[in-house]
């Protein structure tokens, strides 16, 4: 398994639209796991937790027109993001 966890910080008042366009796709395949959260400590930041199959699966996901399209929508909303952490998933409990 393959995770990525990352923290985006929207344009002030933005960050429900950028959760609301994160997720209008849908999880795509290979996707075990996929939460927008809001990060208590910033009223414009969003947290995302992702595990996937593998790497290639996330990056095949990349592809797919309806995560395309989100992510084009959702970046002029975001002007700063973390390096994102890549982890090994060892359980995904449901």
């Amino acid at each position: 398994m393959y995770g990525l966890i990352a923290r985006f910080t929207a344009h002030l008042g933005e960050r429900d639209e950028v959760a609301r366009l994160m997720t209008e796709g849908g999880a795509p395949p290979g996707c075990r796991s996929f939460v927008v959260a809001n990060d208590p400590s910033n009223p414009d930041a969003l947290r995302i937790t992702e595990v996937r199959d593998s790497e290639a699966a996330r990056k095949a996901s990349l592809e797919l027109p309806a995560i395309t399209a989100s992510i084009d929508k959702a970046l002029p909303l975001i002007p700063s993001s973390g390096e994102p952490t890549v982890t090994v998933p060892v359980a995904v409990l449901p």
